[in-house]
């Protein structure tokens, strides 16, 4: 048998096998790999509303939230998921996830609680690439807690002025800052122009 067609056999038996078997670890770790994405996502929505005892996914119109965003004044977030946050079947409010594209290191995405007078009650940080000691502070509960329990409309970043509720930046990180609270405002635009929720309830 010709030299290179042996070659060619065995190279293209070689792929077709690893091919298979990437398929394989593929088709057995999908569950898993789901799974865990659920539980963290889970445990962050629990984080932002304790007082839930469940959460009840909800479909998110594309074009509606990228208007309501647009309303809220936040430029370069997106609304990425929404759910009612239950208990006892009662719906008390809702947990919203966002992103923000303008951070330093990239895409800042969180989720934030919202009861159903419009108080947010906290955000988690699903996923940052900040400078570490810097931006990376943002996740800290220091720096979160300033969003928690607050009745209102919007934030504003301090050294930007505005209406709302103000919050301190990071010392060196207000890019950082600016982004978390862009994607808290669009959170709370969605609440406010897709939801039904009013700060003034």
């Amino acid at each position: 048998m010709n030299k290179i067609v042996k070659n060619t056999i065995i190279l293209t038996a070689i792929t077709l096998i690893s091919g298979i078997a990437l398929g394989g670890v593929y088709e057995i770790t999908k569950a898993p790999i789901a799974q865990a994405q659920e539980d963290a996502k889970q445990e962050a929505y629990k984080e932002v509303f304790q007082d839930a005892d469940e959460f009840k996914a909800l479909d998110v119109d594309e074009k509606e939230a990228a208007q309501a965003v647009k309303d809220a004044g936040v430029d370069g977030a997106v609304i990425n998921e929404a759910a009612e946050a239950q208990k006892g079947g009662e719906t008390i409010g809702y947990v919203v996830t966002a992103t923000d594209k303008n951070g330093y290191g990239g895409d800042i995405q969180l989720s934030v609680g919202i009861q159903s007078d419009g108080t947010v009650t906290g955000i988690s940080i699903l996923s940052i690439s900040e400078t570490a000691g810097l931006g990376m502070n943002a996740d800290t509960p220091e720096f979160k807690k300033q969003y928690a329990d607050k009745k209102t409309e919007q934030f504003y970043v301090d050294k930007d002025g505005g209406e709302g509720e103000q919050i301190d930046s990071i010392s060196g990180a207000t890019i950082t800052t600016r982004a978390v609270t862009g994607a808290v405002n669009a959170s709370l635009g969605y609440y406010q122009n897709v939801l039904g929720g009013s700060a003034d309830e």
